[in-house]
């Protein structure tokens, strides 16, 4: 049990992307259901998560039971997905969001649960502040509100819409902040530089004028740290909470503007939701009653278990279907059928538009937005404009990893244990990773896992495996590891591997070459390349002399 003892709202932070915790539940309730969660199950948990092909983190944590707690104790635990106490169990809404086919209506149910204060989440004795209301409920409030709400406003307003009581009062700060925006002469990082800071110092003014302004992990115990703290809290659950409505795909994301938006064909859906969930918390004191409430799949009713609402959507994408004496299940599922096709033709069009090279422009301002960090989910959109890029730098068959939403707009990034792009040119493959980590995390955290989705690969296939590995900047460790991989037979990687580094100019400058070529190039060109790479590294003096003759040889990949 947690207790609430901060001013502001807080959200799970852990995981970031909320799918990342599919895996990880499953695995937990399949081998540890019935025990009790202590530190040995904790310790146990860790030992067999680190094994398998999913788990992203350090491969061997320092605190194996504080890891597990970590990953276990916030999202999958506060969002009714496990039942920790009295033994791990599996309830019914985790059930639904671990095997069933609507993971984004589950997820949907299960944050529109999620309140404060409740039998998990206990007011502290000391918080003299009123905690009542579902966090997620309230904001997509404020988001319909508005229309569109921005990733600050929600950050310095949003998260102190602690009781529904204060929704006016909320409402209020961000008309004041956006009259307040328009009319100012400072540019807007100043701006909001200082109002973020008066706003906090407004909300904790009682501690920084008794000087209580100590923080975890700090020795550092002035005003301007406790400020910046708070600050970095905030931006995290905003982040958090960004990313856990949008998994939900009732919201849409402006990857420019940094802000959300009820998506166009979920109106209907919002509407019922704030018009027909309860806002206020319920079994606050009664923990059996919260979590049988929480764990329920089918609670809170939404618009799409009405079977009208169903007929009516599916009638829409396919006039027809059959709906008689279908089940709501049945029509739930047809419907999820029928939403997939649509989106396969909305991808075969853009496929074609990619092709065609109408988006290369578009492409272009994207590579040059993530370079200059304009967007909310950088990594995100780099994977996706990596995947447009060599869909249009020659033939082949070119899947990306990552998910999409129905409108075929970038939903979340690829899974950990999947190459972000994968191109299939009949005789050969291609992998693609794609990077925004520099120096030494960029080695640490990318290095072995791409060669291990190499080696993997190869060992499925059973054909010529390659892979291109591109970041704005390549580190020294990454030029040496896969320079050695050239030229060292392991195992574990199916030999040797051909992994070619290269930096997102260069990478840029093949597309551009491939835009301006008279014809569509071969895919012999791209395995020219990696052939190459290969030949250099036989007779390269050392790492630095290999990766200088493979980038040149990529600047003149049409005309070598």
């Amino acid at each position: 049990m947690a207790y609430i003892r901060g001013k502001t709202l807080f959200f799970t932070t852990s995981p970031r992307t909320p799918a990342r915790m599919i895996p990880e539940i499953a695995l937990l309730a399949s081998s540890f259901e019935g025990c009790s969660w202590n530190k040995e199950t904790q310790v146990a948990f860790m030992k067999k998560l680190v094994e398998q092909d999913f788990y992203t983190g350090a491969e061997a944590p320092s605190d194996p039971a504080f890891s597990a707690r970590d990953r276990i104790n916030r999202s999958p635990k506060a969002l009714g997905f496990l039942d920790l106490n009295p033994t791990i169990a599996l309830t019914d809404a985790g059930n639904e969001y671990v095997n069933g086919s609507r993971q984004g209506e589950t997820l949907l149910r299960q944050l529109l649960k999620f309140q404060l204060p409740s039998p998990f989440h206990k007011l502290s004795s000391e918080l003299n502040q009123d905690f009542s209301v579902k966090p997620y409920l309230e904001i997509i409030r404020l988001i319909k509100h508005f229309g569109s709400l921005a990733f600050d406003e929600l950050m310095l307003f949003g998260m102190q819409l602690t009781s529904i009581h204060r929704l006016s009062e909320i409402i209020e700060k961000i008309d004041t902040f956006r009259k307040s925006k328009a009319t100012t002469a400072d540019t807007y990082r100043v701006f909001f530089g200082k109002y973020c800071e008066s706003e906090i110092e407004t909300i904790y003014s009682q501690e920084i004028n008794s000087g209580q302004t100590s923080v975890r992990e700090s020795d550092i115990h002035t005003a301007a740290n406790f400020i910046h703290t708070k600050r970095r809290n905030l931006r995290d659950y905003t982040d958090a909470c960004f990313r856990y409505l949008r998994a939900t795909e009732i919201v849409s994301i402006s990857q420019s503007g940094h802000s959300l938006s009820i998506a166009k064909d979920r109106k209907i859906d919002v509407e019922f939701i704030l018009g027909n969930v309860s806002r206020e918390p319920v079994f606050i004191d009664d923990e059996t009653g919260y979590k049988s409430y929480l764990f329920d799949s089918t609670l809170p009713k939404l618009h799409s278990d009405d079977r009208a609402t169903l007929v009516s959507k599916i009638a829409l994408l396919d006039p027809s279907f059959d709906t008689e004496r279908k089940t709501i299940s049945q029509l739930k599922d047809a419907e999820l059928v029928l939403r997939a096709h649509r989106k396969l033709s909305k991808q075969d069009t853009e496929i074609m538009a990619i092709k065609n090279y109408r988006t290369y422009d578009d492409i272009n301002d994207v590579f040059d937005g993530i370079v200059r960090k304009r967007f909310y989910d950088n990594p995100l959109m780099f994977e996706w404009n990596a995947w447009r890029a060599m869909t249009m730098l020659d033939g082949g068959e070119v899947e990306g990893n990552f998910n999409l939403d129905d409108n075929y707009q970038p939903l979340s990034t690829a899974a950990g244990n999947t190459p972000d792009i994968l191109c299939d040119y009949g005789d050969f493959d291609l992998l693609v990773e794609v990077t925004l980590q520099t120096g030494q995390k960029q080695y640490d955290n990318e290095g072995e896992p791409v060669a291990r989705h190499v080696g993997r690969h190869k060992e499925l296939v059973e054909k010529a495996t390659y892979c291109l590995f591109i970041a704005p900047t390549i580190s020294r460790a990454s030029v040496a590891h896969f320079y050695g991989l050239h030229k060292i037979l392991i195992s574990l990687y199916g030999g040797t591997a051909t992994i070619v580094p290269m930096e997102l100019s260069v990478f840029r400058k093949m597309v551009q070459d491939s835009y301006m070529a008279p014809y569509i190039p071969d895919p012999s060109r791209v395995k020219a390349l990696f052939e190459q790479s290969k030949s250099i590294a036989d007779t390269a003096v050392d790492e630095n002399d290999w990766y200088q003759k493979v980038t040149a040889y990529a600047l003149n990949w049409l005309t070598v």
